[in-house]
């Protein structure tokens, strides 16, 4: 069984997109998402710099539309098994399954963006990764620092979110035996400073009537299948403000009996921690065009026919 997976923010990195864009049809369906997203994509995807594609307006659609541009490459929809996607992924994995569409995706996640970038700069706010130490030691010093768990991403890392001073302390009085790793975020994401957030995107779901999923498509709130468009819609929304349950994800895949996993660009950060969490798992990061003829080889070798489902 192929799962297919796609990456939240912070994976992007400077002119990751430049070798997608050398593909046949590739900058027209960009300037497609583009003119969805109310961006020039196709700037941040090559010249932008890493400051720029921080900011979280440019990075969640530019993250977004980097997995869409990958997808039709890979002709994988049919024959995978199962999509998931962390945080801001998951809006790709909900177009990949067919909940909507592109232009769709691309609105919704350009709201999302805007309203989030608005929401962290109401508070000077951020995340840090917490790598390795004991899972209860981890827990007890993120509440002493007045932290959240915002994403517990199995595979022993945990992110922690809150103010800059918060996160300065853990710095200083990390958990036994653990390392702290500030992210390229700007703000506390899936925290209650994401609140205000919530409401306009409520807003723009509210004019959205979502398909149902045609492929098993996992819930970053708990791990779940979601078979109902609606119900995506609305975890999609109050995603935001509360935890990514990636380790229950993982845990999903493992049950579905999945056998090989690819992440679509900006790849890498999910096939770590499925090298760790997915032990036998054949993974793949989908970084440039020179990894689709691995990626198509996948497909062909994990992928399920119709006549299987």
């Amino acid at each position: 069984m192929l799962a297919i997976v796609s990456p939240g923010q912070g994976s992007q990195s400077p002119g990751f997109l430049a070798p997608w864009l050398e593909l046949p049809g590739v900058a027209d369906r960009l300037a497609a998402l583009s003119d969805a997203a109310g961006l020039d994509l196709q700037a941040h995807g090559t010249t932008s710099d890493a400051e720029t594609i921080k900011d979280t307006a440019v990075a969640q659609p530019l993250i977004v539309a980097a997995g869409l541009l990958a997808l039709p490459e890979l002709d994988a929809i049919g024959s995978s098994g199962a999509l998931a996607g962390h945080s801001v992924g998951e809006i790709t994995a909900a177009a990949a399954a067919g909940v909507l569409d592109d232009a769709q995706a691309m609105r919704f996640v350009s709201v999302r963006g805007r309203a989030m970038a608005e929401a962290a700069a109401a508070t000077p706010t951020g995340m840090a990764a917490v790598l390795g130490g004991d899972p209860d030691d981890v827990a007890t010093t993120l509440e002493r620092h007045g932290l959240t768990p915002a994403n517990m991403n199995g595979a022993g890392q945990v992110v922690a979110a809150g103010t800059l001073d918060q996160l300065q302390a853990l710095q200083g009085d990390p958990p036994a035996k653990a390392r702290v790793i500030p992210l390229q975020v700007a703000g506390a994401f899936h925290t209650e400073h994401m609140a205000p957030a919530v409401q306009t995107l409520r807003a723009e779901a509210d004019a959205i009537q979502p398909g149902s999923p045609t492929v098993t498509l996992i819930s970053n709130a708990d791990g779940a299948v979601v078979a109902d468009g609606a119900e995506v819609l609305r975890r999609l929304v109050s995603q935001v403000s509360n935890p990514v349950r990636w380790d229950l994800c993982m845990e999903q895949l493992q049950q579905l009996g999945v056998t090989g996993l690819i992440e679509l660009p900006p790849a890498g950060t999910l096939v770590g921690l499925a090298k760790r969490g997915l032990r036998g798992v054949e993974t793949l990061a989908l970084k440039t065009p020179d990894d689709l003829e691995t990626a198509r080889r996948m497909v062909a070798e994990h992928g399920s026919t119709t006549e299987d489902h």
